[in-house]
């Protein structure tokens, strides 16, 4: 790779993807990790949110601040928009690393399940999150150590619960439709490379054709949805060995 191989970052339905400071662990790429309208230095964004709005987001993004072609990396729910900017903007697209992006409505487990709550509900649901990272880590079966606590403190203060519910909500709305674009990037021959956590890979709704096409299908030992909180190292190493061919 040269070490100017430009990556960037979609972080999911929580944000931002910065935390772990993969740029650090990953000096022979040049990494971005771009907030999402309603995420963190875009906390105050009026827009409405879908996933096809916040496609065009990064696309500018990449035009402004990366200045050329680049390879995308989506976890969960950016890994739905990342699918997105490579159909609706081909020309800055090299490639794209799916982390358990979503993918189908089966995906959207956490996003249906918040979609439909009142919001004042949420709000206090989300609150408590926020009070309480430590069982945020449990529920999803992650050992929280200091660090990690630091981190998923971090992850929850990025962004208010409205942000959260409005994503929840566009992911219901527009993930029906995404296979379509999905089937097109392969004819298209876009290389895509898919990554899943050893825990959770199983309940990844990845359609057969997409795995026969995919350029990498690889699963991480021993974590789960959240491989980079969960193993950082680790999974840095694996996304500059899936790039490593470019």
């Amino acid at each position: 790779m040269h070490p100017t191989t430009p990556l960037v970052m979609i972080h999911g339905l929580l944000g931002s993807i910065s935390y772990f400071s993969p740029a650090a662990r990953l000096p022979e790429l040049a990494v971005y990790t771009p907030d999402l309208l309603g995420y963190g230095r875009h906390s105050g964004c009026s827009e409405v949110l879908t996933l096809q709005r916040q496609a065009h987001h990064v696309a500018s993004y990449i035009r402004t601040q990366v200045g050329r072609p680049c390879h995308l990396l989506g976890h969960s729910v950016g890994g739905a928009v990342a699918m997105l900017l490579a159909w609706l903007e081909p020309g800055l697209v090299q490639s794209v690393i799916s982390v358990e992006g979503n993918l189908t409505l089966n995906d959207a487990f956490w996003c249906r399940r918040i979609a439909p709550l009142e919001e004042s509900e949420w709000a206090a649901e989300y609150r408590e999150m926020q009070a309480h990272p430590e069982n945020w880590l449990i529920d999803a079966e992650i050992d929280p150590n200091p660090q990690r606590i630091g981190w998923a403190r971090r992850i929850l203060d990025n962004q208010p619960a409205s942000t959260v519910q409005a994503m929840a909500r566009a992911v219901v709305s527009e993930t029906v439709d995404l296979l379509d674009p999905v089937k097109a990037l392969v004819d298209r021959g876009l290389p895509i490379r898919l990554l899943a956590g050893e825990k959770s890979a199983v309940g990844w709704d990845v359609p057969p054709w997409l795995r026969e096409a995919a350029s990498a299908d690889m699963v991480l030992p021993g974590v789960g949805h959240m491989m980079m909180l969960e193993q950082p190292d680790r999974f840095c190493a694996t996304v500059e060995a899936m790039l490593g061919d470019r």
